[in-house]
């Protein structure tokens, strides 16, 4: 399956789908490990109450990037789903990283490799992503996407960070990567 065949499809399948898949941004990156899933119905989503304001590339087409200031301190990224006018989205939690592991050390200022992208601000911060890049089409240059190169062990949980809608079950992350942000049981 192509990215934009993935991306296409209903956040619900696309967000484990993009677990093993590996994000670049200039040569710098890693394989996704960890990500979350947010729709339109969902009231823990920006785009619940409709397009508005910053989140209106959420509604826009699929594959593009959703940048957001999370708390005013770190930057998030999300790679939109579904079709136009359906406002979903699914947030990169954490990479493992892979490519660039230098740069991402000095953006980071840490030599743990774990921590380089253990979480959506470490990872945008790792990537150099920034409000800059909301809207981006993934597809495009300084961004590539490459497909996963053997298949992961989906894990499924509760996502976290969140105080609205808690308990749904919208955390995908590969059960056996030591780079995932918060270690969780499966429920899959």
């Amino acid at each position: 399956m192509t990215f934009a065949e993935l991306v296409a499809g209903s956040v619900h399948d696309a967000a484990p789908s993009l677990i093993g898949w590996t994000l670049l941004l200039d040569g710098v990156g890693g394989r996704i490990v960890e990500v979350e899933a947010y729709e339109e119905s969902d009231p823990a989503s920006h785009s619940f109450g409709g397009p508005r304001g910053r989140n209106v590339v959420m509604f826009g087409p699929p594959g593009h990037l959703y940048v957001y200031r999370s708390y005013g301190i770190h930057w998030c990224a999300n790679i939109v789903c579904g079709p136009a006018g359906h406002g979903s989205a699914v947030l990169l939690r954490a990479l493992e990283p892979t490519h660039g592991l230098d740069t991402m050390r000095a953006r980071r200022g840490t030599t743990q490799d774990r921590l380089l992208c253990a979480g959506p601000g470490r990872l945008t911060q790792a990537l150099g992503i920034t409000n800059a890049d909301n809207g981006a089409d993934l597809r495009d240059a300084p961004f590539e996407l490459l497909p996963p190169d053997h298949p992961a062990t989906v894990a499924r949980t509760t996502r976290i960070g969140i105080t609205k809608a808690t308990e749904k079950e919208w955390r995908y992350l590969d059960a056996e990567s030591a780079a995932v942000s918060r270690r969780a049981v499966s429920r899959a």
